[in-house]
């Protein structure tokens, strides 16, 4: 089973979700702006990862330069930002069996299939 924390209007995660397709993936897609990831789940993701949790936010977002550019943040702080604003997170996330990664380029997904 392949996990997909997609964004379907972005362009970078459709051509991801494209990739698990042509790949015959058999996939569970979370839409993870219409249910918010969990600081628990956020945690678990990013253990996975093998990343700070600063690397998964997208710091050009208008929430995080408005309420959190500026701030000296713990890791605790971080994942709680991102779990209240959802668009902070970093998309596509892939996690198949225990490995994960982000889909930047999009054929870097194939590194874990």
């Amino acid at each position: 089973m392949t996990t997909i924390y997609h964004n379907p209007r972005c362009t970078k995660s459709r051509e991801t979700l494209a990739i698990l397709e042509e790949k015959n993936e058999d996939i569970t897609i979370v839409k993870y702006l219409e249910t918010p990831l969990t600081e628990q789940k956020l945690r678990e993701i990013i253990s996975l990862l093998g990343i700070p949790p600063i690397d998964l936010v997208r710091k050009n977002e208008a929430v995080w330069k408005e309420k959190f550019k500026t701030k000296k943040l713990s890791d605790d702080e971080i994942i709680k930002a991102m779990s209240e604003h959802p668009k902070l997170i970093e998309r596509p996330i892939v996690i198949k069996d225990s490995k994960a990664i982000i889909g930047r380029p999009p054929q870097k997904v194939i590194d874990i299939l």
